[in-house]
């Protein structure tokens, strides 16, 4: 339920509000569009909506709907008041999308069978449900596709405090034991995620398991999380090389995204949609029409002055 999802105030009360008046109603739930990072709690939303309502719930991802058929398999499945969950709803390919406006707005979809002369239309009438779309890039849905959303959501990242609740809950769960600073700790390297903090308390775990009689203190927590190479800051071993690359080599920058790719080997919608998220949330480097800029937190955090430049460094 609700109580029991950890952050996103806003967007919990918001959605419950939605399922209580929805409820009094006795009607269906309004269409919701969830956007947001990956690993924020999209999906666990939809599934805790679906249990709210007293509903089914089938899960699928947009690149999964290939063709109107699948569509409509999907659909005609229904019953009323289920929710149809699309994750990376983004990725539907257009015809995909033109299916969807007469589904979603008058619960009919028109499907072409057969090709040319033979070609006809069918329309199944569909019971009334609830789409719920999941996307980690808002931007890229189309409008007309967005418009048909009553309710659109966007999930934040999370403070340490909230993940740290997350993280004693997921240990009850796991039976891991654990302190409060112990989790704590976790949580200040989870890069404000649940996904990535459920992930490190698992390798804690392990840790923990090996080296620490399996139990979980600030201590083992900070051991474990060096051994991967996480620092305080939730920085991992590429963060790192970013930073280094664009202030030893770029002079701080402005530097392309293509260019900073090629020197780090690594590809660059991997930077643009993994790393630099972060890096820009903490302020450590912006995205300008030039290119990448190291921020004065970058110069900080590798401890050198703003106003060295490579050949100084070496000097």
């Amino acid at each position: 339920m609700f109580s029991e999802f950890a952050g996103q105030e806003r967007v919990c009360e918001r959605l419950e509000l939605m399922v209580k008046a929805a409820q009094q109603r006795a009607e269906v739930l309004d269409h919701i569009l969830l956007s947001g990072p990956p690993g924020l709690g999209k999906t666990s939303l939809a599934y805790i909506l679906a249990n709210a309502m007293g509903v089914s719930i089938k899960s699928t991802s947009g690149p999964m709907i290939e063709k109107a058929g699948d569509l409509a398999g999907l659909l005609t499945a229904l019953e009323r008041g289920d929710i149809l969950f699309i994750d990376e709803i983004h990725r539907l390919q257009p015809a995909i999308e033109e299916y969807l406006y007469p589904a979603m707005e008058d619960y009919k979809l028109d499907i072409i069978i057969d090709q040319g002369p033979n070609a006809r239309s069918v329309r199944l009438n569909l019971p009334k449900f609830t789409l719920i779309g999941a996307t980690t890039r808002a931007g890229m849905i189309s409008a007309p596709l967005r418009s048909r959303f009553a309710m659109q959501s966007r999930l934040d990242y999370y403070t340490a405090e909230e993940l740290q609740k997350i993280l004693l809950r997921s240990a009850a769960l796991l039976q891991i034991a654990i302190d409060p600073p112990g989790a704590l700790e976790i949580a200040a390297r989870s890069r404000g995620t649940p996904r990535i903090a459920n992930n490190l308390l698992r390798w804690v775990r392990d840790y923990a398991q090996v080296r620490a009689d399996n139990k979980i203190s600030r201590d083992v927590a900070d051991a474990a999380l060096s051994m991967l190479d996480i620092d305080s800051d939730g920085f991992d071993e590429m963060d790192k090389r970013i930073l280094e690359t664009l202030v030893h080599k770029f002079s701080g920058g402005p530097v392309g995204l293509n260019s900073l790719a090629v020197a780090l080997g690594e590809d660059p919608g991997t930077l643009e949609d993994v790393n630099e998220p972060y890096l820009i949330m903490q302020g450590y480097l912006k995205r300008t029409p030039q290119g990448r800029v190291a921020l004065s937190a970058a110069y900080r955090k590798l401890g050198v002055s703003e106003k060295t430049r490579p050949g100084d460094l070496f000097s």
